[in-house]
């Protein structure tokens, strides 16, 4: 196919996620093989995992990229008795009293065209050979389009017509969402709130003719980078081996924005009032950086409840520039009550009377109901 073939939306892979989970629970829809499609990074993989964690059921993982065509079919044998020769399937692929499971044929379009013969012979007719899939399972496949810029094989309509389709893309607040709760590190965060266009440069990568690009899993090796203990001149090293000396110099210029504008550290141990303004960030990457610097640095009743007085202070932020405030004090009010729960320690919010100032506020405001 030329162009873009995608005649579908575009969907977060939170929503990739909650569909899947919807189809394995439906008996008929799970005889159904669905496709994730999506660029390098995208999180295809892990949330065909989360949806077998989520039913606590068995997971078959194959990369066709690793394994042979015969490894699917299996090996032939000559059977003596009946005079035939015959198929001994792989002992990977689930067994006849395996009843529910989900098999994931991962980098389909980028396997070997043979090996595509075995692995659509299971998406269309749910068995290989003599081998037949139990009825029980679902086939879930994921691969990358030839415009996302990856190794691939085009898909035929006779195969695509046997499957549903996803159009999975990065959404950056889903992504942020995710970043969160696996607490990356606060400058990647808070970089990726101001420049979103940077998650996933997949595009000017292909226009520029890049081997290095920026994408979600990408950046998620950049925090490990960041939060580990290199040194500085290493730190830059590994970073432009990863997002690509250009995206790794913008990256750098605003991490040193952050880090000159916003010390955490400092901010909660002032006082509330004309020390805490003092110390308030004047730039919007230093506010962002603050916002997921103070998330990051919230433990306790004691961290909770100071960081909410700093937020409280937002609007006393004076500067040359307008900062959206109300906006920043929002997410950041939202972000702390979600780590709050995660961990536990909502009581830290709720009893705060910074907090309870700002949600009379909102509801003066005619925010809140």
């Amino acid at each position: 196919m030329r162009g873009n073939p995608m005649n579908i939306p575009p969907i977060s892979i939170a929503t990739a996620k909650a569909a899947l989970i919807e189809q394995y629970s439906d008996p008929v829809l799970r005889r159904r093989a669905s496709m994730l499609w999506g660029a390098r990074g995208v999180g295809k993989s892990s949330v065909v995992r989360q949806v077998a964690d989520h039913f606590k059921i068995p997971l078959v993982d194959l990369r066709l990229t690793t394994i042979e065509p015969v490894d699917i079919r299996g090996a032939i044998y000559a059977d003596d008795a009946l005079a035939k020769t015959v198929w001994f399937p792989p002992e990977f692929l689930p067994s006849p009293d395996a009843h529910d499971g989900i098999l994931f044929l991962d980098e389909l379009t980028a396997a070997d065209q043979r090996l595509q013969i075995s692995a659509y012979s299971l998406i269309l007719d749910r068995r290989v050979g003599n081998y037949v899939l139990p009825d029980g399972w679902q086939v879930i496949a994921a691969g990358n389009a030839s415009f996302h810029g990856a190794v691939g094989h085009d898909m035929g309509t006779a195969l695509a017509d046997r499957m549903f389709h996803f159009n999975v893309q990065t959404v950056i607040e889903a992504f942020l969402d995710h970043a969160t709760s696996m607490n990356f590190a606060p400058e990647v965060m808070a970089y990726l709130k101001i420049r979103p266009d940077k998650l996933d440069d997949s595009q000017a990568q292909l226009a520029g003719d890049h081997l290095i690009g920026a994408s979600p899993r990408g950046w998620e090796d950049i925090s490990n980078v960041l939060k580990s203990g290199l040194s500085a001149s290493a730190k830059r090293v590994f970073v432009q081996g990863r997002i690509g000396a250009a995206n790794a110099a913008e990256f750098f210029g605003v991490l040193r924005e952050i880090q000159a504008g916003a010390d955490v550290v400092r901010l909660l141990a002032a006082r509330p009032g004309a020390e805490t303004a003092a110390l308030l960030p004047r730039s919007l990457d230093a506010l962002y950086g603050m916002i997921y610097g103070l998330l990051a640095a919230c433990a306790d009743d004691r961290t909770f409840s100071r960081a909410l007085e700093i937020v409280e202070q937002l609007p006393d932020i004076k500067g040359a520039t307008p900062l959206p405030l109300r906006e920043a004090q929002t997410l950041t009010m939202e972000l702390l009550m979600q780590r709050a729960l995660a961990a536990g320690l909502e009581a830290a919010i709720l009893d705060s009377p910074s907090y309870r100032r700002y949600a009379e506020l909102r509801r003066r405001d005619g925010v809140d109901a």
